[in-house]
């Protein structure tokens, strides 16, 4: 593949960059919180509520029929994309955050006892501890973390003298939103199952640039958000092995999730219905199968060489700045850097290079425990995707050059 540094073919499929902020161009460096969409994301979306507007498994009109046949169309698509062997292992949730919240209720709240471990990594996201927490106080379970080291890897001698046939299940990040570490997901996951542990993975900041494969992976449970993959917000997946899902408890009830209801007694769909309980996000479940074809369109090694090459640039440049520290140098990482300058609160230097055009996060990126492992409040995070090039991440350097010599 060429280089995308100084000219990007992609950037013109994405309308938003066409923008200017505050008079300057927009260099958008925020795709770990949402990804950009792509114009044909966005027509697609136009075309459903402008055209084509109907309820999905119920009606036996043109309308019904078509808007069901993209629905389900796009299952088979995520089918294809992770390698789930089966359709009925794609669930189709608000996002990675009910993905981890389904697990921890109708797995971990049905299958584990008092006493029971769950591991999670000094890394994860809230929404990849928070809803372990409350399972965990629900069922008297005891929740272990993994540690790191100042890196931002995980140490993997530690993780295997925490695996006791005491844990039941391990939940880890594929690759850090907060760091950008990726993981040794596939290893993380064969030691787990030596001890019998089911293990869940999140994708939400992997599956956009990096395969995902969870036959490969042998994950149990993986999730992963539209959003972060070119497509709509309110849509994500669940996958599952069969033979979990199966003798999972639904985690919701309502329409279309049942076979037949009596005041008596009611009877569950079958997979993955049982878990799609009531209207789902229509419009964005086919605005995502759109995305996974604008991905397929482009190509997956295409996208992640884009981020790579565009990450080594991002890291050169901004290591460049005297003063400034890069939080997170894993041997394997991606798509993001995260740093601090000296002496500036990270909340006052995104203020002021929003004024040059750039749109960065600061924050604790929904990592509290792991700001508190690197002694920071918050950090400030660029991260990157396919519609990058040199010119957004040489005015992130002018903007954080300018702003360094105003607090000089």
């Amino acid at each position: 593949m060429k280089s995308i540094l100084k000219e990007n073919p992609y950037r013109k499929d994405f309308p938003v960059l066409d923008q200017m902020i505050s008079g300057k161009r927009l260099a958008y460096l925020d795709s770990g919180a949402t990804t950009l969409k792509p114009l044909m994301v966005i027509e697609e979306l136009d075309r459903y509520y402008r055209l084509e507007t109907s309820n999905v498994h119920r009606g036996l009109y043109w309308l019904s029929e078509n808007a069901t046949n993209k629905f389900e169309s796009t299952r088979d698509k995520i089918k294809t994309f992770i390698n789930a062997p089966d359709r009925k292992q794609v669930i189709f949730t608000k996002g990675t955050t009910e993905s981890v919240n389904l697990v921890a209720q109708c797995f971990a709240g049905k299958f584990l006892n008092e006493g029971d471990e769950i591991l999670i990594s000094q890394m994860e996201h809230h929404s990849n501890i928070v809803p372990w927490q409350m399972i965990a106080e629900v069922k008297k379970l005891t929740i272990k973390v993994i540690p790191i080291n100042l890196k931002g890897e995980i140490l993997m001698d530690e993780y295997q003298k925490l695996l006791t046939d005491k844990v039941k299940l391990v939940s880890v990040t594929f690759v850090s939103n907060a760091l950008g570490t990726i993981n040794p997901v596939k290893e993380i996951i064969r030691l787990a199952h030596k001890v019998g542990a089911k293990v869940f993975v999140d994708a939400a900041q992997a599956v956009s640039h990096i395969k995902v494969d969870v036959v490969d992976l042998d994950a149990d449970f993986l999730g992963f958000s539209g959003h972060k993959m070119f497509g709509p917000t309110g849509v994500g997946i669940l996958y599952g092995k069969a033979e979990l899902l199966e003798i999972m408890p639904p985690y919701q009830g309502g329409g279309d999730m049942i076979d037949v209801v009596s005041f008596e007694k009611t009877t569950y769909n079958s997979l993955p219905h049982k878990f799609e309980a009531g209207t789902p996000s229509i419009a964005a479940v086919i605005g995502l199968g759109k995305a996974v074809d604008y991905i397929n369109q482009v190509g997956l090694e295409n996208i992640h060489h884009a981020v790579e090459e565009l990450l080594e640039y991002t890291t050169k440049k901004l290591s460049s700045i005297p003063g400034l520290k890069i939080y997170g140098t894993a041997d394997h990482k991606t798509s993001a850097v995260s740093f601090g300058i000296e002496g500036i609160h990270p909340h006052d230097l995104a203020t002021l290079i929003d004024k040059e055009g750039v749109a960065i996060r600061t924050g604790h990126h929904c990592a509290q425990p792991l700001m508190k492992f690197f002694n920071v409040p918050a950090t400030c995070r660029a991260s990157l995707s396919l519609y990058n090039n040199q010119e957004d991440i040489d005015q992130l350097y002018a903007a954080l050059v300018k702003v360094k010599k105003f607090f000089e």
